[in-house]
C-alpha cells in the first residue's frame, strides 16, 4: 500500500504555468545556512509497505524497522508514522512489537487510514470509517503512553477531488481533533523500491547499489528543489516535511539520506514542531485529483506561477527496470 500520486510528470503538466527565473537563481542562496533549516521526517504505510513481496513478511518487517530506527537515533531524528490497520492485522501479534519503538520518545504514531482508500473514489461516510477503524491499534497504544493520535495523512496526498469532498473531509478530521499532516519534498521512493525489489530478487548486488546511488542523488536535488520552490512561493523556508515509506530502500539508505539533510544544514524537529510554522496554519484551499507537495499547492492558493517541469523525475531507466519493461546492464 503506497501513498502513490499520480505520476510526476503529470503533476506536472497540471502545474506548470509560466517559468518563473527566478527559481533557478535561488539556488544559491542556500549553501550557506548551518544550522538554520529544520525538517521532520515522516513514514507512511507502517508497519511496511509491499508485504506481498516478501516471502517471510514479519521478519522483513522486522529488519526495515529495525534499521529506520537505527538511523533515526544514530541522528537524533524524531519521526512520525503513519500506520494503515489493515496492514497491521495481516502481520497479526507482531504488529503491536513492530510500532513500539514509534510510540515512544519524540516518535509518534500517526493515522493513515484503515485500507489506504483514495479520498478522490469514496464519500464521507466512507472516509470517516476510514479514520475511526484506521484507530483501533494505535489510539490504545498512545493511550498507554498518555497521547492521542494527532495527525492524519490522506494516502496517496488526495485530499478529495472537488471542494465539497475536500471541507467535508477536513471538517470531519478537526472534529475529531486531528491536525492534517503536510508534505513538502516527495522522492517518489516506491519508485526506487520497486526496482531494488527486482534487484534484490535476482540477487544482484552490483545492480542493487547503482539504484541505492540514483535514489540518493535524486533525494539530493529534491531536497534542494523543495527549497527553492517553498522559498519562491512563500518568500522563506517553512519547516520542511519529508515523505517517506517504510519499504527496504528507505531501510537500507535512511542513514545516507538523514546525512544529506546535515550537510544541507538541516536541524530534525517533530512534526508538529514543523507544522507550528505559520504557513500550516490553513490547510490548502486547492483541490485537485493529484496529490502534488505543499508547495505547488501554497502556489496555487497564493496565484504564485510556478514551472512544474523543474522538478527532477526519477530517471527512466529506473522506472523501466522497475516495472520489468528493461534490463538494465
Amino acid at each position: 500500500m503506497q501513498t502513490r500520486p499520480a505520476g510526476k510528470r503529470t503533476i506536472h503538466v497540471f502545474f506548470a504555468t509560466t517559468v518563473f527565473l527566478g527559481l533557478l537563481a535561488l539556488g544559491s542562496c542556500f549553501s550557506a545556512q548551518p544550522n538554520t533549516r529544520t525538517v521532520a521526517i515522516t513514514f507512511d504505510d507502517l508497519p511496511m509497505a509491499n508485504l506481498s513481496r516478501e516471502q517471510d513478511p514479519v521478519g522483513a518487517a522486522t529488519l526495515a524497522n529495525r534499521q529506520i530506527m537505527t538511523a533515526l537515533r544514530r541522528y537524533r531524528a524524531p519521526a512520525s508514522g503513519f500506520v494503515n490497520e489493515t496492514i497491521v492485522q495481516s502481520l497479526g501479534s507482531s504488529s503491536q512489537r513492530l510500532l513500539h519503538d514509534w510510540n515512544r520518545g519524540q516518535n509518534e504514531l500517526a493515522n493513515h487510514g484503515y485500507a489506504h482508500l483514495d479520498a478522490n473514489n469514496i464519500d464521507l461516510a466512507t472516509f470517516e470509517n476510514e479514520v475511526i477503524k484506521g484507530e483501533a491499534t494505535i489510539a490504545p497504544m498512545a493511550r498507554q503512553q498518555g497521547r492521542s493520535v494527532r495527525f492524519f495523512r490522506f494516502p496517496y496526498n488526495h485530499l478529495g477531488d472537488t471542494a465539497e469532498k475536500q471541507a467535508g473531509f477536513l471538517a470531519f478530521l478537526k472534529a475529531r481533533n486531528y491536525q492534517l499532516a503536510a508534505a513538502t519534498i516527495d522522492t517518489s521512493d516506491y519508485v526506487f523500491d520497486a526496482a531494488y525489489a527486482r534487484a534484490r530478487q535476482a540477487n544482484d548486488q552490483p545492480m542493487q547499489e547503482k539504484i541505492k546511488q540514483s535514489y540518493l542523488a535524486h533525494t539530493q536535488n529534491q531536497i534542494a528543489y523543495y527549497a527553492r520552490l517553498n522559498k519562491q512561493v512563500l518568500g522563506y523556508e517553512p519547516p520542511a516535511i519529508m515523505l517517506l515509506h517504510v519499504n527496504r530502500i528507505n531501510a537500507d539508505t535512511l542513514d545516507s539520506q538523514l546525512a544529506l539533510f546535515r550537510q544541507a544544514g538541516y536541524q530534525f524537529v517533530t512534526l508538529a514542531q514543523a507544522q507550528a510554522d505559520p504557513a500550516y496554519a490553513q490547510p490548502p484551499r486547492l483541490h485537485t485529483r493529484f496529490g502534488p507537495m505543499w508547495g505547488y499547492r501554497w502556489a496555487r492558493d497564493r496565484g504564485v506561477r510556478v514551472d512544474g517541469r523543474l522538478e527532477e523525475a526519477p530517471e527512466t531507466w529506473i522506472e523501466d527496470y522497475g516495472s520489468g519493461r528493461s534490463v538494465v546492464q
